[in-house]
Formats: structure tokens, sequence, C-alpha cells
């Protein structure tokens, strides 16, 4: 079952990425948006979705990893309101637009960027027992093989940047999609400007899902 965090606000319309899909109420709280509520044709790419699927937990671990995810969640969706954080089963999706990190058809993280990930840096070291996947994506635009070599320098950008600031890289993985996964059209500039983003997945390690963590 799909857990919302704070109550969901649903974006009503395909929007520039650059305004974020995050809202919040009218007592300021960040709102994040539950998986299947998702403001695009796709709620995620395929592979962060299988992965935060495929670690799962039942009984008391569960339990304890899905009530760490929401606060983890609400934490994030309040310092990154330029991105879209969505609870997915028992991890948390983050997806950062193109302009939040790069310029285009650039894999160099920006300036104003590395502020973002700092941050996200720091929920990582709040959460240690937690894994991270980076996915890049991009859009349709320039052909496959150029957008998925593209999107794995971006992946391994940020997670080069992550390693720097101090996040364990056993923790993280790195996986470039190209334009293989899609969550809105090709055939629109605002589809398109969708598609071209870095999706983060981040569910919890072994030892918490199976109650081995000290």
């Amino acid at each position: 079952m799909h857990r919302l965090v704070a109550g969901a606000i649903v974006c009503a319309s395909i929007v520039p990425l650059v305004s974020g899909c995050t809202k919040r109420s009218e007592r300021n709280q960040p709102t994040v948006i539950p998986v299947n509520a998702a403001p695009v044709g796709k709620e995620t790419g395929a592979t962060v979705r299988s992965a935060i699927l495929g670690a799962g937990a039942s009984g008391p671990a569960g339990a304890a990893i899905t009530k760490q995810m929401d606060k983890q969640a609400q934490e994030l969706a309040f310092e990154l309101p330029g991105g879209m954080v969505q609870r997915l089963g028992g991890g948390i999706v983050i997806t950062l637009p193109e302009s939040m990190l790069f310029a285009q058809e650039s894999n160099e993280l920006s300036t104003a960027s590395r502020d973002n990930l700092r941050r996200l840096a720091t929920s990582f070291e709040k959460y240690p027992n937690t894994r991270v996947m980076i996915v890049g994506h991009t859009d349709a635009q320039g052909g496959t093989d150029r957008n998925l070599d593209l999107s794995q320098r971006r992946a391994q950008a940020l997670t080069d940047f992550l390693e720097q600031v101090g996040i364990n890289r056993a923790r993280m993985t790195a996986i470039g999609r190209g334009d293989a996964e899609p969550i809105a059209t090709n055939d629109t500039d605002a589809g398109r400007q969708w598609n071209r983003r870095i999706e983060i997945a981040i569910y919890a390690d072994e030892a918490t899902r199976f109650g081995t963590s000290q």
C-alpha cells in the first residue's frame, strides 16, 4: 500500500520541472506526492521502481522502515523544493530535473546544484541504514548510444560528488538508462523536459530489512 505523507496535492498538468512539483500546505509544510499521483504519464522509471519494490520487508522490520521512510521523505521534500519526492513501497524516489543539476548536454554539475546535493548527503548521513541508487535519464533526441553515455556520465557525476562530501561509495549504485524509461511524451518540449532527469531510489539495506542490524 502506498503511503501518503502530509496529504498529497497532485500537480494538475505537466509544467516545467524548474518549478518543481513538491507543494506546500496552508501550514507551510512540505507535501510528499504518493507514487500513484505523479503528474506525468508514468510515475517513475522502471529501474528505481524495481530496486525499491525488490527491497521490501514485512513484520516489525517493515513497520520500522515505513516509519523511517515517511520521516525522511518529508524532510527531503522540505530540503529539495526544486525536485519531486515520492513514497513508493518501503522506499523513496527523488526526481531531480536536468535544470536543477546540469546544463543541457553536459555532465558537469552546476555550482548551484552542489548545495542541493550537500543537503541530500546530509540526509543520507542521517539515515546510514539505507542504500542509494542514482539513475540518469534523457529525452529521445540525439540518438540512443549518445543518450545512454550522457545518462551514465551524469549518474556517475552525482555519485562522485556525494562520495567527495562523505557518503560511503559502497552504499551507492550509479546507472545510466538513456532514453529507455520516459515518464512523459518525447513529442513536446514539456515532455522532453520531464524526461531529462535524475532519479534517486532510497531503500533500506539488507541488515535493516532482515533484522540483523546492530
